[in-house]
């Protein structure tokens, strides 16, 4: 089940964050301020196998870290985090997102998801890759909405 995050998850993600993203990671500071920052969606799953934290404000959500632990990928986790953040994007009609162009699965996971690429970031991570800058255009619903894609961060391995 997917939940909202919560301080006592904070530990356990930083963690996780370590483990997926090194020397990128969010420290627990960091992930703490994404619990009450304004417009910030920040979910995990029950286990504390996966999160998203997204962000928005007016009408674009970006889509700031997804992550999923290595032995649980491969089992529609990532797609449900996904899922949760594309429901509460409230009045954005898009999504946006940053990924590492080396990192081949997600760049496949996202666009299978109707994502598309629509920039690059040269030498954007710290070990100088180069970050491919992705968009989704969202239904235009409101505070709730489904996943299914109307149209056409990130960091991290998914499933």
């Amino acid at each position: 089940m997917i939940r909202s995050a919560t301080p006592a998850d904070i530990p356990a993600l930083a963690a996780l964050e370590a483990d997926l993203f090194g020397v990128d990671a969010w420290d627990e500071k960091a992930l703490a301020a994404e619990l009450t920052a304004p417009g910030r969606h920040f979910a995990v799953d029950d286990g504390l196998r996966g999160y998203v934290v997204t962000a928005t404000a007016g009408d674009i959500t970006d889509l700031l870290r997804i992550g999923v632990r290595p032995d649980c990928r491969r089992a529609g986790l990532a797609s449900a985090l996904l899922e949760e953040a594309l429901a509460h994007t409230g009045e954005a009609d898009r999504m946006l997102l940053e990924v590492s162009a080396g990192n081949r699965g997600a760049v496949a996971f996202y666009l299978a998801r109707g994502f598309a690429q629509v920039d690059v970031r040269p030498h954007y991570y710290r070990d100088g890759s180069d970050a491919l800058v992705l968009l989704r255009d969202l239904p235009q619903s409101g505070a709730s909405r489904t996943g299914t894609p109307s149209s056409i961060r990130h960091n991290g391995d998914h499933d």
